[in-house]
Formats: C-alpha cells, sequence, structure tokens
C-alpha cells in the first residue's frame, strides 16, 4: 500500500454506529465468514509478520493490553481490555479499538472501534479453527458460558463449519435465556440447559466462552468424551483458566502463537516443553490437524495480533467500499513539513 500525500490528511474512522452499519450491509454471517478468511490469508504468510506477546497491564481487578504486529506494508496494533466485574457495574467486559498505519510513511490509514469488531474476529478465529480441527460434519454444539461472546461463536460455527443445533449453559439463567432470544430466528436449533453436562449431550463441538478471571474447572475430565473438539475462549490470561489440567493431557492441542499462549491459556497449566502445535503450521499444511475420529482436539485460544491485523485489513477495504466511515482531522499537515509551528501560529490568527 503507498498512499498519496493527499490521502494521508485525514484519517478514516469506523464508528460503533458505521461499524454496525456495515456488518448489516453486508450480512453479518458473510461478515464472519469473510473475516475468517482474511484470517487465513495471514496465517499462511505466517513468517512474513513481526511477533510479539500482546503487552498486558494486569492489575486484581482485569487487564488492558496493547497488540501489534506488521507484515512491512501495514502496522497494526488494538487496544483492549478485559474486566470481568464490569458486568456488575454495567459495562462492558471488553472493550477495543484499533489502528493500521502504512509502514512507509508511519501515517494512520484507519481508526476503528473494535468492541463489536473483536466480538466478530474472535467467532472467526475459533470457526477458523474449528474448519481444521473438528470432527467431520459436525451439526451439534454445545456453549458453555453465555456472555457477550455466544452468540457471534453460534453464526460463526452455523456459517463456517455447518453447526445446526447449539446447547446452551450459563451459572447465570438470565445470559442463557438472553443468548436463546437473541437466536431465535437464526435457523439454529437452540435448547436452553440447566448444566455444562447436559449442554455437551451429543455435542461434537464443545465451546467454552466464560468471564471470570479465576483458574476455574467448567470442564472436568470425565465429561470429554473421544473424538470431540473443544473450542476453549474464556481463559485468556495468567491466572484464567477453564479446563481441568487431565483434559489437557488426553488432547491434541492446537494454539496461535506458543509464547503467549503457555503464559495466557489452557496450557499454562502444563509444563513449558509440552508439546502444541501452531495453526499457521495446519493452515499451510506443515502440519496435521484432526487425524482420526476419536482424537480430542483442542484449540486453546487467547487471541493474537495478527487475527486483529486481519480484522483490521478487512474492515479498511469494506468501509472505504460501503461508505460507512468518517474522516478524522488527526494529523497536523502544514504545507510545509518543517513549519509545524507556523502553522499553529497562523491559525490564532485566522481564528
Amino acid at each position: 500500500m503507498s498512499l498519496k500525500p493527499s490521502e494521508l490528511a485525514y484519517v478514516p474512522f469506523v464508528s460503533v454506529e458505521n461499524m454496525m452499519k456495515l456488518v448489516h450491509h453486508i450480512g453479518l454471517r458473510r461478515v464472519l465468514r469473510e473475516i475468517a478468511d482474511t484470517i487465513e490469508e495471514d496465517f499462511k504468510r505466517w513468517e512474513q509478520f513481526d511477533k510479539t506477546p500482546r503487552v498486558a497491564s494486569h492489575s486484581d481487578v482485569g487487564v488492558i493490553e496493547l497488540m501489534p504486529t506488521s507484515d512491512g506494508e501495514l502496522y497494526g496494533f488494538k487496544y483492549v481490555n478485559g474486566h470481568p466485574a464490569n458486568m456488575a457495574l454495567g459495562l462492558q467486559t471488553v472493550t477495543a479499538f484499533g489502528l493500521l498505519a502504512e509502514v512507509k510513511s508511519g501515517y494512520p490509514v484507519l481508526l476503528s472501534e473494535m468492541t463489536i469488531l473483536t466480538a466478530l474476529r474472535t467467532a472467526a478465529m475459533s470457526a477458523l479453527a474449528a474448519k481444521h480441527l473438528a470432527p467431520a460434519n459436525p451439526r451439534v454444539m454445545g456453549v458453555i458460558g453465555n456472555g457477550a461472546q455466544s452468540e457471534f461463536q453460534c453464526h460463526a460455527f452455523a456459517e463456517i463449519c455447518g453447526i445446526t443445533e447449539v446447547r446452551l449453559s450459563d451459572v447465570d439463567a438470565a445470559a442463557t435465556q438472553k443468548a436463546t432470544r437473541n437466536l431465535a430466528g437464526s435457523g439454529l436449533t437452540v435448547t436452553p440447559c440447566a448444566s455444562p453436562e447436559q449442554a455437551m449431550e451429543g455435542a461434537q463441538i464443545i465451546t467454552t466462552c466464560t468471564a471470570d478471571k479465576q483458574l476455574a474447572t467448567i470442564l472436568t475430565d470425565n465429561m470429554v468424551g473421544p473424538g470431540v473438539h473443544i473450542n476453549a475462549v474464556g481463559g485468556d490470561c495468567p491466572g484464567k483458566t477453564e479446563l481441568h489440567r487431565d483434559i489437557l493431557l488426553r488432547a491434541d492441542i492446537f494454539v496461535e502463537y506458543p509464547p503467549q499462549t503457555r503464559v495466557e491459556g489452557e496450557i499454562q497449566q502444563l509444563d513449558a516443553d509440552h508439546p502444541v502445535t501452531e495453526l499457521w503450521q495446519v493452515m499451510t499444511g506443515q502440519s496435521k490437524g484432526r487425524r482420526d475420529a476419536s482424537q480430542i482436539t483442542l484449540f486453546d485460544s487467547v487471541g493474537f495480533a495478527i487475527e486483529d491485523f486481519s480484522a483490521l485489513r478487512y474492515i479498511h477495504a469494506k468501509a472505504q467500499e460501503t461508505g460507512f466511515l468518517q474522516n478524522l482531522d488527526m494529523i497536523a499537515d502544514p504545507d510545509d513539513p518543517r513549519d509545524l509551528f507556523g502553522m499553529l501560529m497562523r491559525s490564532n490568527a485566522a481564528g
């Protein structure tokens, strides 16, 4: 990408309102599928990217993170928080925004909300991983944790993996009722369940997406039989897990970026040298995903910067196509690049 100076004077901004308009204009499931396709394109060129674990600032109540990467042409980062106690205050557990910049000039080319976009890319990434790892022709998914991410997961798995039935469970019955209402008319058979065990009945895929910041055991070893795929979404920072350690010892584990996942994912419970497979290697054919029908596969999802880069890259193109954006006067643009002070002084005289 190489932009003219006139194109760099203003920064395209995708607000929450325009993100929602864009999703409805294109269609929710198409957006999920196309974000997944964009992520897969970028994972297949994995070695072109700068890679580093996200920079995290942890506190007793949550975490604030920066997630940067670059492919040499574009640089991107996401600011994101995770504060489970926010729900009791009527606030979102996760909020985010992101930026893309042109490496050649360093100028930003997109600023976007990413609270909605993170939910979309997380679900898209989950279903993309399952496309490579889940049993053939899965139809039933158990979803344990029915908060803000759950409906996105259900739609993504329906679109990308062919799921036709979801079985929902949450410690908060109101959350399950909310998800059930939101999925009405989705084409999915939706079954509210009283327990995780009930939600897993007949499921080929099990998704866990709880929010509590603690070493929890949402799934115990005896709950997981052979042949299932586990999509573990909720364990995404130090001290926060969802699966019993014995499940990990029985499963083939697939991760995004080991240096980050070993600190933040389910595998923080295991020895530092426990074998895992990187998903990009499965997507490029360098490693195998599912080998047989009895294998337990586990996607230890924590979210990685390249996924956000892909989502921003996708939204940048779609916002330009659809016009669902605003141009922000974010970059000082003096006629003479050396005369920033003169531009400031002239603005006062002009006023």
